[in-house]
């Protein structure tokens, strides 16, 4: 971890960070949202969602992330992503691209909410051919001088987000996944990252199976690590799921787990936090944007949201953040958010003593 990143997280003076769970919208003039909107989040790839044609597709995303990092230094946020501009969906881009897998071919799976999907199927032992998103962390590192963090598929959820034709088990295929995972952690803080987070939303969809082996190979995926690392559980994007439950099915099993910070929505489901008082230790990335709402939080609701957990978790170990991730909301919604989030990172830090 950077001294940079330590600042960021750990010291009084930097009480109450401010950060995105990971995406943020892409411009109306970069992908079709209207279409994106009407489906499920895509598991194989989805090139016809792309508004620009594929010899300049390329540098229209990295003109596009570039202003997706320019919103969120307007809008003060004290650690960057790259705003997932260049995905389709969090995971597709990584688990598309790896060995192992027929994306021409694929399989069927089915969602978090019971409705199958194209999913890749595996066809071979799961391995890393290259580094995936090394050029993306480079890319941020390069266009903004703040603590940046860098988003990957956590080796559970790919291995429920696949049909497997290959592996004995699924827990097999995890841990695969989670050698491949691994392997581009380690590259993305060489290149710059001062934070990775893990995407494991199925952790909450699953959680006997997250018991039985997802919670190994999350292990497995950060063995070795030493840069700061995040895991993020979520009950799936509000634009999709629309009813929360007010606590989750897995999180405390995270309590022995390598992982330094933990991402979980509170602002939709109401969440009851008393969970965060067995995750001592850890920081808390705790959502306090309820993107099911269109309407912008007063600073003041934002504040009312983080004082319902610190009773659990000290002021030192919250980081503040949307629910999930933004990429569903209007662009110019989810910079007032963000704008409203950070005011009441300096109501609670003038009143914490940061």
């Amino acid at each position: 971890m950077t001294q940079a990143a330590a600042g960021a997280i750990l010291t009084p003076a930097m009480l109450f960070p401010t950060t995105l769970v990971g995406s943020y919208p892409q411009p109306e003039w970069l992908i079709d949202r209207q279409r994106l909107a009407g489906r499920f989040p895509p598991r194989v790839r989805a090139r016809e969602l792309w508004r620009v044609a594929e010899p300049w597709l390329a540098e229209a995303q990295n003109d596009a992330t570039v202003l997706a990092i320019r919103a969120q230094e307007e809008a003060g946020l004290d650690i960057i992503t790259d705003g997932e501009i260049r995905r389709e969906s969090y995971s597709n881009r990584f688990a598309t691209a790896l060995e192992g897998v027929d994306i021409d071919n694929p399989g069927t799976a089915l969602d978090r909410s019971g409705h199958p999907n194209p999913v890749p199927r595996i066809v071979g032992p799961i391995r890393r051919r290259r580094p995936v998103l090394v050029e993306d962390v480079e890319f941020l590192r390069a266009h903004t001088k703040r603590t940046i963090k860098m988003t990957v598929p956590g080796p559970f959820t790919m291995s429920q987000q696949a049909q497997n034709d290959h592996y004995s088990s699924e827990a097999a295929a995890a841990m695969d996944y989670a050698a491949a995972v691994n392997e581009e952690i380690r590259d993305l803080f060489a290149a710059g990252a001062d934070i990775v987070q893990v995407d494991e939303p199925y952790m909450q969809a699953r959680p006997e199976k997250a018991r039985d082996f997802g919670l190994r190979a999350l292990n497995r995926a950060l063995e070795g690590v030493t840069g700061t690392s995040a895991v993020h559980i979520c009950f799936g994007y509000a634009a999709i799921i629309h009813q929360r439950p007010s606590g989750y099915s897995f999180l405390p099993e995270l309590a022995g787990s390598p992982v330094r910070q933990i991402s979980i929505e509170t602002a939709q489901s109401g969440l009851d936090c008393s969970v965060l008082a067995k995750l001592e230790g850890k920081s808390i990335l705790l959502g306090c944007l309820d993107l099911d709402d269109p309407a912008v939080e007063a600073p003041e609701t934002i504040v009312g949201r983080v004082k319902r957990a610190l009773p659990h978790v000290r002021p030192e170990r919250v980081v503040l953040a949307p629910d999930c991730g933004m990429k569903y909301l209007p662009r110019d919604v989810a910079f007032a958010k963000l704008k409203s989030m950070v005011a009441a990172a300096v109501m609670l830090r003038a009143e914490f003593g940061g």
